[in-house]
């Protein structure tokens, strides 16, 4: 009888699950279709290498394009060192019962749950009145230079947002490196710091790689972060410097959802832009998978 019933209860989460499942996947399936139909036709040469015009009624989306790959790349080379730095720190250093690492991990887990409009809001009260405004006073400007929006300021935020995301896949990476590689190395006459650098760093990289590759795309997609620190509701020229403002892809789809005069004439620019976005977050997405799949075949094939 007791079997009987664990059976039934099995089968019936088994179905729940399954059905769960499948209304996920066909809730991205129909957006992902009304998105193809109505963006598709008008991703062209010209869409993705033209700057919007008319108001952005026409045109295309190249400084948004721009802008957004500047701020990743800005965004990954803020948030990487320290991330990497503070995972092995972690995991290769800290003892078990340091205080400090308690407080690190209690931190990184807070940080992880914080929305992403609270970020935009520390970057604009930290990063552009407080550092901006002190770097201003010191360098003796009159005017505001850096206490303003601007693209640093908007990367740094973002570093901030997906710092939890590096932390926690290259504990992880660590993690998955062998101890006896470790040992070996130590038996050998290494120094925990060669061992660190020539075996354990080395064997962590794919997945410290995919760590990065998942904060790009996670940080490609955020809007709320940008909108107080550096993102533009209309600018057709390119940033020039790290003081300078920029357009991005989300923050674009936004204006033209909420901002356009005519809905219905900027509906295919509005379609095509997320199109591409979408588009962009799947192929990070996927070089992620692509990378955790040829480490874990190195894995095993390595024992």
């Amino acid at each position: 009888m007791k079997h009987a019933t664990r059976r039934t209860v099995g089968a019936a989460l088994t179905s729940l699950t399954g059905l769960a499942a499948l209304l996920i996947v066909t809730m991205l399936a129909l957006i992902l279709l009304d998105v193809l139909r109505g963006g598709a036709g008008h991703v062209t040469w010209e869409f993705l290498s033209q700057p919007p015009s008319d108001g952005m009624m026409r045109g295309g989306i190249f400084p948004a394009l721009y802008g957004t790959a500047a701020l990743t790349l800005l965004m990954t080379l803020a948030v990487m060192p320290v991330g990497v730095l503070t995972a092995v720190y972690l995991h290769e250093y800290a003892s078990p019962d340091s205080r400090l690492a308690r407080w690190v991990r209690v931190a990184i887990v807070n940080l992880a749950g914080v929305p992403s409009i609270v970020f935009g809001l520390f970057g604009l009260g930290f990063f552009i009145h407080f550092v901006g405004g002190g770097m201003d006073r010191m360098m003796g400007y009159q005017t505001m230079h850096w206490a303003q929006p601007s693209i640093l300021w908007a990367s740094l935020t973002l570093a901030v947002l997906t710092l939890p995301v590096v932390i926690v896949s290259t504990e992880e990476a660590l993690r998955a490196v062998p101890m006896d590689h470790r040992t070996a190395s130590l038996a050998l006459g290494a120094t925990q710091s060669q061992t660190l650098m020539r075996v354990v760093l080395p064997g962590a990289l794919p997945g410290i790689l995919t760590g990065a590759v998942l904060a790009v795309s996670r940080g490609a997609g955020e809007v709320a972060p940008i909108l107080f620190t550096g993102a533009a509701y209309f600018l057709p020229d390119l940033p020039t410097s790290l003081s300078s403002q920029f357009m991005h892809l989300g923050y674009h789809t936004y204006v033209l959802a909420t901002q356009s005069p005519d809905i219905e004439a900027t509906r295919p620019l509005l379609y095509a832009t997320v199109l591409v976005l979408l588009m962009l977050t799947f192929a990070l997405n996927l070089v992620a998978v692509v990378i955790r799949t040829r480490t874990r075949r190195r894995a095993a094939n390595a024992h």
